[in-house]
């Protein structure tokens, strides 16, 4: 079986080509691991499409189904017109509904659409809170140090509320730190899309930051985040880092 390895901001995912949709729960739970697989976050599945250039199917690393992924639909963009010949500029559907992305050389911007399911804040642990969907549930504590990031309380908050749980230092106007606990992956992530788009918007209602500005996960590279129209535009650099035939037993 032909399969690519991608990254994009630290997160990596193993992406490849089907003819049809299948429940490929098993098969991500094989490729993801590091050990006797490929190594990955995630799984990604790009099929055919009557209507737009691609769909897929996104697994997390421990077999469940994502609606949506920040980094893998930039990785998915960026492995569609390099291999499959889509034009730069695309629209694929995910189960978050039809995710828009251009390519440029190594960049990828996508359109995360409109934050919704916005709740009022809440206390926990001694820290406030605020729930945000940006395609998959994300809950958002804005910290005065990065290093305040709890893993612990994170895998709390994240059973109790199915969520991603995310701690942000906002350090000016137009600058953001931002650390992930992923669900799926079960663990902190080196970046997580959706979860830095959520802690963007969050801040932006709060009037703490500007309406463009760079985001650092943990990774520490800087990635673009900007709202136009009520949506939430999301840029960085991806790279495919190996394709590989992988062997069954």
């Amino acid at each position: 079986m032909k399969v690519f390895k991608y990254c994009a901001s630290g997160n990596d995912f193993v992406i490849f080509n089907a003819g049809k949709k299948a429940n490929r729960s098993e098969l991500a739970l094989l490729l993801c691991n590091r050990y006797e697989g490929v190594g990955a976050d995630g799984m990604i599945v790009i099929l055919p499409h009557e209507k737009y250039d691609f769909e897929w199917e996104f697994y997390n690393k421990d077999g469940s189904r994502a609606a949506m992924c920040g980094n893998g639909s930039r990785a998915a963009a960026h492995f569609a017109y390099y291999n499959n010949g889509v034009g730069s500029k695309m629209r694929f559907l995910s189960e978050a509904g039809v995710i828009e992305a251009s390519v440029k050389k190594s960049g990828v911007e996508v359109v995360l659409g409109g934050a919704r399911d916005i709740k009022e804040p809440f206390e926990f642990g001694g820290r406030v809170w605020q729930h945000c969907d940006t395609g998959v549930p994300h809950l958002v504590h804005f910290c005065e140090n990065i290093e305040e990031f709890d893993k612990k309380t994170c895998q709390i908050l994240r059973k109790k509320y199915n969520a991603n749980v995310n701690f942000a230092q906002i350090i000016d106007d137009k600058l953001m730190k931002v650390r992930t606990f992923e669900r799926g992956v079960e663990d902190e992530t080196l970046a997580c899309g959706t979860g830095m788009g959520a802690c963007f918007y969050l801040a932006y209602l709060q009037k703490r930051i500007k309406d463009k500005v760079k985001v650092v996960p943990k990774s520490g590279e800087q990635l673009g985040f900007s709202l136009k129209d009520e949506k939430i535009y999301f840029k960085g650099k991806v790279k495919c880092c190996f394709e590989a035939n992988y062997y069954f037993s």
